[in-house]
């Protein structure tokens, strides 16, 4: 203090004390608002988390170990055999405007669900009809994914009929009701479950959660609960990227496909697809789950290899935008058929073609 300061009066120290104490106090009011905001989050994350992991034990207590049909071992007898019928890439919410791929194909949701339908009533039909003298022992259905568009695109989001939510919405009662119809057309059903891309709900692909945090999970889901008290319908939806079944002494896995990327020249996709399935083959009898087939879907292309390991399967959203410009071969939208027998595995690859145009209105 300079001789020319005055010393503070004793008023003045006082306010200043006062003050000083206002401010601090100011200071611990907010920090504890802030406090008592994080943890009232952290409670709400605690109950999510809770509630999330209740749902998760839950689904979990109630998942069943395969049938005991899909291994029956043969009788004796006449032909017995497993149908597999494979609904894949569905893209329920896509619009693909004929005009803009010199008519090939038209697509929206009212279309899918047309496909959807007659390919369950197609492959009932099929086995019925012109699959004669074959006893059946129950059916088995392979969903490789991407049952709706989805966003994962800029133009997917512009271009989609409906919000991701009114799809998924949308996309559960034609499922249920070919579930059903199977059902009670083969009297016992098994449909074995993986995601697609297009199912995501993140912009690029996870490895983490990546069922879990994709819209073909959660429809998966739904239609579980709505089978949850049926003996004739039994589901088995992975928690990962694939998920295995045996029927009789063939063994199956199911992926989605978008695992494989490249190939060029002649040999087209079987290059990567050929190297991802020798991997896969690796890692999966190190992990205890050799298997036979590889089925999958994404390509939108049907490949018929099962001596080699492969089954890909087309889809029923057809042609579109994408395939065009990329001057991609066209193929009918269709469903995948096919017989596994006791005797011989893999027989009889019936392919169900679900594009109606006249019906479809175009």
């Amino acid at each position: 203090m300079t001789k020319t300061q005055a010393a503070p009066s004793v008023s003045e120290y006082l306010d200043g004390k006062a003050q000083a104490r206002h401010t601090e106090n100011a200071e611990i009011a907010r920090s504890n608002r802030v406090l008592r905001a994080t943890v009232a989050e952290q409670d709400e994350e605690i109950k999510r988390l809770q509630k999330t992991l209740g749902l998760h034990e839950a689904l979990n207590a109630a998942k069943m170990a395969p049938p005991e049909w899909l291994r029956s071992k043969s009788k004796g007898g006449g032909h017995r055999a497993i149908p597999s019928f494979v609904l894949s890439d569905v893209h329920r919410d896509e619009v693909v405007k004929p005009e803009q791929i010199d008519g090939l194909n038209k697509h929206n949701a009212t279309i899918s669900d047309l496909r959807v339908r007659k390919g369950f009533e197609g492959c009932a039909r099929v086995c019925r009809d012109y699959i004669k003298g074959v006893d059946y022992e129950g059916i088995q259905v392979f969903l490789p994914g991407d049952l709706i568009s989805g966003s994962i695109h800029e133009e997917l989001k512009e271009t989609n009929e409906m919000t991701v939510a009114e799809s998924v919405v949308g996309a559960v009662e034609p499922l249920e009701a070919g579930i059903n119809l199977l059902a009670k057309e083969f009297g016992k059903v098994h449909v074995t479950c993986v995601v697609g891309n297009h199912g995501r709900t993140t912009r690029k692909p996870i490895a983490k959660n990546r069922a879990q945090d994709n819209m073909d999970w959660l429809i998966y889901k739904i239609v579980e609960r709505e089978m949850r008290n049926r003996a004739d319908v039994t589901m088995d939806i992975s928690d990962g990227a694939d998920a295995y079944v045996q029927l009789y002494g063939t063994r199956y896995v199911l992926t989605h496909g978008d695992q494989f990327r490249g190939g060029s020249g002649i040999a087209g996709i079987l290059s990567p697809l050929l190297l991802g399935s020798h991997r896969k083959t690796r890692r999966a009898a190190t992990a205890g789950k050799p298997y036979d087939v590889m089925v999958f879907g994404h390509f939108h292309q049907s490949l018929w290899f099962p001596t080699k390991g492969l089954i890909g399967v087309g889809c029923t959203v057809g042609y579109d935008e994408y395939a065009f410009v990329n001057n991609m071969e066209p193929e009918p939208p269709q469903c995948a058929l096919w017989l596994t027998s006791p005797e011989h595995g893999i027989i009889v690859n019936a392919p169900v073609f679900v594009q109606d145009r006249k019906a479809e209105g175009w």
